[in-house]
């Protein structure tokens, strides 16, 4: 099971922007039809992001933003799904 982790202050904002607490941003990682891929436009040498598209416990499709090291998730930000990101959760 994949340990998480989140920077308190972050969270508070990312709470406040986008409504979503990093607690259910953590719940994406398992839903079993969640898509996964490189965040290719916000990586760098040293810091490669992840973007992970699933739904949380509350029923909300989430776009969650992480980099992950030695087995350890960093939540980085989560948002509500585009339009455009549920059609891509949805063609599986």
């Amino acid at each position: 099971m994949p340990s998480f982790e989140f920077d308190p202050a972050k969270a508070a904002a990312n709470l406040k922007k986008h409504g979503i607490p990093f607690d259910e941003a953590i719940s994406t990682f398992f839903d079993l039809n969640a898509k996964n891929w490189p965040d290719e436009a916000h990586s760098e040498p040293g810091d490669e992001r992840w973007i992970n598209l699933g739904l949380s416990t509350s029923l909300r499709l989430l776009f969650v933003v992480h980099n992950e090291e030695d087995g350890l998730i960093h939540i980085i930000s989560a948002r509500p799904a585009t339009p455009a990101e549920r059609a891509i959760y949805e063609e599986a």
